[in-house]
């Protein structure tokens, strides 16, 4: 007797490599997305090029060129998620709501944050090496 059952089986997902070039694509255009549809992104993306090469040159020890990076990367990141809150509320629909307007806010004042701990890592970096 054949199976007649009404719900269709679902697609196999791609496993192995398979899996990591399929992941890889969706982070390319994630990356994509956020610098032709966000100004923000794209002037942290701006600093970034600056600020990593410029790491080189101000950390006077591995740990330090690592830590002035990763702060940068940190705003990267950090404003990549509040583009998707941001994405994903305006999604929803234009109307306000006071949790649409929090999560974005929110979102914002993570960035915030994350800018605030760059200028304040950054500094203190730069403020060491000028006296050691």
């Amino acid at each position: 007797m054949e199976n007649s059952s009404k719900f269709e089986q679902p697609a196999a997902q791609p496993s192995g490599i398979g899996r990591i070039f399929k992941a890889t694509g969706y982070s390319l255009a994630g990356l994509r997305a956020a610098f032709v549809n966000e100004t923000a992104f794209r002037q942290e993306l701006a600093f970034a090029v600056v600020l990593i090469p410029l790491a080189f040159f101000v950390g006077k020890s591995a740990a330090e060129i690592a830590i002035l990076i990763a702060v940068v990367f940190l705003v990267l990141i950090v404003e990549l998620i509040n583009s998707a809150i941001e994405t994903m509320v305006d999604r929803i629909g234009p109307e306000y709501h006071d949790l649409s307007g929090r999560a974005k806010d929110m979102g914002s004042a993570a960035v915030m944050l994350s800018l605030i701990l760059v200028v304040a890592t950054w500094s203190l970096v730069f403020i060491y090496g000028l006296w050691s």
